[in-house]
């Protein structure tokens, strides 16, 4: 069919654009109105998005927490990054992003190359384990990055390995050892045993890392569940604790602070984000300091977090 006289290739890409995008046409019904063949639709569909002739406009409230995502990503160089609708009348604190955090753990476990998968700890990761449906995944390994013994001797209640295991058929590996050890010392012999060496040495590996971000002041968690006194927060405190990752306790700008804590950690370090993805689940004022730490000092190339929390992250 010839074109009508003063009528464009771009012309008719823009009427083939608009049938497609806008009128929600398929490639047969173009061609068929416009009298060409299905192959020359879908050519022209091509070309309006390629000289960008059609813009999109998302009328949609998700639409302002995609573009949060983007700014975060971009001014912290995320490569994974999601910002969840907030619910100003919520009490909950894992609202929105326990199911989003699932989401993309479910996204890791399913994919069929083994990958090592490291764990952290914390209420929030606790909740987006719990959305997990069941799943046979034998080709992965999970490794916890901390001690799962808490000071009194049971087992710590937050560490969410054993979560995971009711959950997920896979191979797990939980750090049987104290969060802390006793001294310096105590944490080296430990570390030495044969087996506490290969869940380190897997830990170092893993290719995803999933963790929470705590807080510190009144209400950290290492010191409401009992891993901390009051006196080691006041110290962490006046040294200028921001925030910890695992009992990894670091400043505002995200350096790990020197010390007695830091010494006694007997879990495994933070991969480095160099050669593993490491998300982070965490929202909210309370947690806000720590999370733009972890955030400036780069000990985290992932986020899941809330709107109202990424907004208050970019204004600053």
């Amino acid at each position: 069919m010839s074109r009508p006289e003063g009528r464009t290739r771009l012309d008719d890409a823009a009427r083939a654009g608009w049938l497609y995008y806008i009128c929600g046409n398929t490639q047969d019904e173009i061609a068929a109105k416009m009298g060409i063949s299905r192959q020359s639709a879908q050519r022209l569909v091509s070309l309006a998005m390629t000289e960008r002739l059609i813009k999109f406009r998302l009328d949609h409230p998700i639409a302002a927490c995609l573009e949060l995502s983007r700014r975060l990503a971009e001014r912290f160089g995320l490569g994974v990054c999601e910002v969840v609708p907030s619910d100003p009348a919520a009490t909950s604190t894992t609202l929105g992003l326990a199911e989003a955090g699932g989401a993309e753990i479910e996204r890791r476990l399913r994919a069929s190359e083994p990958v090592v998968m490291a764990l952290g700890t914390g209420r929030t990761l606790k909740a987006a384990i719990d959305q997990l449906p069941p799943m046979e995944c034998p080709q992965h390994r999970i490794v916890s990055l901390t001690g799962n013994i808490a000071p009194d001797g049971s087992a710590a209640f937050y560490n969410v390995i054993f979560s995971m295991a009711d959950a997920v058929r896979a191979h797990h590996f939980p750090m049987l050892l104290p969060v802390f050890a006793a001294s310096p010392a105590e944490r080296e012999m430990l570390h030495g045993q044969p087996t506490i060496r290969n869940t380190l040495a897997m830990a170092r590996n893993a290719r995803v890392t999933f963790v929470g971000i705590g807080e510190l002041g009144p209400r950290a968690p290492l010191f409401l569940d009992g891993f901390i006194s009051a006196g080691e927060l006041d110290e962490l405190t006046r040294a200028g604790a921001a925030g910890e990752i695992c009992g990894w306790v670091f400043d505002a700008d995200g350096r790990l602070i020197e010390g007695d804590i830091l010494d006694r950690n007997a879990g495994a370090p933070i991969p480095p984000r160099t050669t593993s993805d490491v998300i982070a689940l965490a929202m909210g004022e309370r947690k806000r300091p720590a999370i733009a730490a972890a955030l400036k000092g780069r000990l985290i190339n992932g986020l899941i977090t809330d709107e109202t929390t990424a907004a208050a992250l970019l204004a600053e």
